[in-house]
């Protein structure tokens, strides 16, 4: 049997090659152009939300804003459209974990949350409300499920919409939302 002796030093290179860039990527200088620090973003409330979800306290001037419209559509339904400011949106699958100015919303009619956005844009049923004025807020919370705040107050908009056509049939009308994975309330994907 022939022995062959191979150098180790390149495999001694490559280990402290990545252990120094693992190390080197928890330092300031070490993070890339996306990453943030996991410093916490301002601070818990003892407020909460109807759903027992805490206020996130942040400054007025780095605070998110949001603005609802809604507009018909040529078919009866309505277009729901969030201006947002010092906020996006995170996508599907994003960790529950609050970051400076991200986050979802969740959109309420008259009190019943319908949808949790990760866009600015949603289109509410044509026939999905009775006679009469309806109010569709939006309002905007971290990926951990904290609600955005300032002064105490949730970062929120309302617009109001007036129906005047027919009376809805049950299956049009609009349910609230069940919590599923992905929203703030639901299973945490693993």
């Amino acid at each position: 049997m022939t022995w062959t002796r191979r150098p180790i030093i390149p495999a001694l290179a490559v280990c402290v090659v990545v252990l120094a860039g693992s190390a080197g990527c928890d330092s300031p200088g070490g993070r890339g152009g996306g990453e943030v620090p996991a410093s916490p973003v301002g601070r818990l409330l003892d407020e909460r939300d109807e759903d027992g979800r805490p206020y996130r306290e942040v400054d007025e001037q780095d605070a998110p804003e949001v603005t609802v419209e809604v507009a018909p559509d040529g078919e009866g339904g309505w277009d729901v459209r969030l201006r947002v400011r010092n906020f996006r949106f995170s996508p599907d699958g994003t960790g529950r974990r609050a970051e400076a100015g991200r986050g979802l919303a969740h959109l309420e009619v008259n009190g019943r949350r319908v949808a949790v956005l990760r866009t600015p844009e949603y289109h509410l049923a044509a026939g999905a409300f009775p006679r009469g004025t309806h109010q569709v807020t939006a309002r905007l919370y971290a990926d951990d499920g904290s609600v955005w705040a300032v002064d105490g107050k949730p970062v929120e908009s309302t617009a109001d919409i007036t129906v005047s056509g027919q009376e809805p049939t049950p299956e049009q009308g609009v349910a609230p939302l069940a919590q599923g994975p992905g929203s703030p309330g639901g299973p945490v994907r693993a």
